[in-house]
């Protein structure tokens, strides 16, 4: 991401109804996996910590961005241990394995996704869960996508794929961010038609804070979703959650796998 939307994530990500409404869904999926009360959590990418009141309920919490400045603003927030690192070749912390790994929205911004997810896969207990997120459907593609540095968009099929190919056994996929998905892809098309750029740097990155009465609407209906994804596979939406798990026996390693086109 451009490091110098860092500040303004920080400002408006516990607040700001797109961040709200994903981390009540990815606690309702957590919610239902049965964590020991001490796990260990590592939360890769983890930007500027707006995961972190949410992660840290669930176990001892550790998280690692490449980025100073985020590291700065998720270590002030004094819930997790925080260190530098970049996937998949550093990875602090040693030798310590995790019950499970959470990474919203970060694969998207790798080069090497088969090699961070095998990387992954090394540091998980066996048995050990993996829950991401990633933005979904090429066609979206937006300045949003540009600005925030992303790679690629994806869909299920070749995240499955990638997964898969990586030892994880798949046990949940499915679109989500369905209930907006009219709203969201008329805008992404609006800007495609030329309207772009029109209100200036806060439209291409999405960080603007709506006014409340409309934030709170927009997480009314965003986070209402929690109550059937995890139980449902939706068929469509602006991203995808998949949840996998290491299994008890040793996988082979991680092969390459094709990668959704950004175009």
């Amino acid at each position: 991401m451009d490091p110098s939307l860092y500040p303004r994530m920080a400002e408006v990500e516990d607040a700001h109804w797109w961040f709200a409404s994903r981390r009540a869904i990815v606690d309702r999926i957590i919610e239902r996996l049965g964590l020991p009360p001490d796990a260990a959590i590592l939360e890769p990418g983890c930007g500027t910590g707006g995961n972190f009141p949410m992660l840290a309920r669930r176990g001892h919490l550790y998280a690692i961005d490449a980025d100073e400045s985020a590291i700065g603003f998720a270590q002030s927030r004094g819930l997790a241990h925080v260190a530098r690192g970049f996937l998949p070749e550093a990875m602090p912390f040693g030798d310590q394995r995790f019950d499970l790994v959470v990474m919203t929205d970060v694969l998207e911004h790798l080069d090497d996704q088969a090699g961070t997810l095998r990387a992954l896969h090394a540091r998980l207990r066996p048995g050990g869960w993996l829950l991401l997120t990633v933005p979904a459907m090429a066609w979206l593609w937006s300045d949003h996508d540009v600005t925030h540095h992303h790679r690629r968009r994806y869909n299920a099929s070749e995240l499955r794929t990638l997964v898969s190919a990586c030892g994880f056994e798949v046990r949940y996929l499915s679109y989500y961010n369905f209930l907006l998905f009219p709203l969201i892809a008329g805008a992404r098309m609006w800007q495609r038609l030329g309207a772009r750029d029109r209100h200036g740097a806060n439209r291409r990155h999405d960080l603007a804070m709506p006014p409340a009465a409309i934030n709170s609407l927009l997480q009314r209906i965003f986070s209402s979703e929690r109550y059937l994804v995890g139980a449902a596979r939706i068929p469509f939406g602006v991203s995808l959650i998949l949840l996998a798990r290491a299994p008890l026996a040793v996988q082979s390693d991680c092969v390459s796998a094709p990668s959704a086109s950004a175009n």
